[in-house]
């Protein structure tokens, strides 16, 4: 098979059993999670969700090459064994995950490309689900060609910005995940706004909820959170 990348976004909220803890073992607790984390020999990064949205504390990006198809089942049977230790202090509250490909609509790979292997991260991650309506289907390879086109033009319009596009079609209730990366949240919104304007946004049925989160090292997310 191909070289793909599977990209898993789980969306984290410490419990009330982890506050209630002294300061003391709540250090442990963050301690052992990075331990574990290491261990597990996925590329990681950690986030800080709160208080940029209220339900969610941290976001754990993790990612993985897909080199042989029995990788994926692996992969997720060490995520369980690693996140089930620590679910009295860490409850799940979204897990989004999917699969790079080959654009249908672009040639090659993009400058803006985000490579999640890469060691610099961006200070603002924002990352959400996408659906197409099924009218987009039904019309011609022609017709989203030209829309497209003119949605790639816009994106083109702001090259600060990296995106990831993951493929999950079939596999969770979303058909994409999309992934940005920016230094300018302004700048990013006003990519929103302009790609909401085009004519490809008639035919969006779903692309929300959407998280922003703010990078920080490892260790650093955590300790903003004793």
């Amino acid at each position: 098979m191909s070289l793909r990348l599977l990209s898993h976004f789980q969306f984290l909220q410490f419990t009330d059993q982890y506050w209630n803890e002294t300061a003391e073992k709540r250090q442990t607790i963050q301690n052992n999670l990075l331990v574990d984390l290491e261990k597990a020999a996925v590329k990681f990064d950690l986030y800080q969700a709160y208080p940029l949205h209220a339900n969610v504390d941290i976001i754990l990006w993790s990612t993985i090459q897909v080199i042989e198809n029995n990788l994926v089942a692996r992969y997720f049977e060490k995520m369980a064994v690693l996140t089930n230790q620590y679910r009295a202090y860490l409850q799940t509250k979204e897990s989004w995950w999917g699969m790079t490909r080959p654009s249908d609509y672009a040639r090659g790979k993009s400058a803006q490309e985000i490579d999640p292997f890469e060691d610099q991260r961006a200070t603002y991650l924002i990352v959400y689900p996408f659906s197409k309506t099924a009218s987009w289907y039904k019309m011609g390879r022609d017709a989203r060609q030209g829309m497209m086109n003119e949605h790639i033009r816009i994106g083109h319009q702001y090259p600060e910005i990296k995106q990831l596009l993951l493929y999950s079609t079939g596999l969770q209730d979303q058909e994409f995940i999309v992934t940005y990366e920016t230094e300018d949240l302004a700048q990013f919104s006003q990519l929103v706004t302009n790609l909401r304007s085009s004519e490809a946004r008639l035919f969006t049925e779903r692309d929300t909820p959407i998280f922003t989160a703010i990078y920080h090292a490892p260790q650093d997310t955590l300790n903003l959170f004793m």
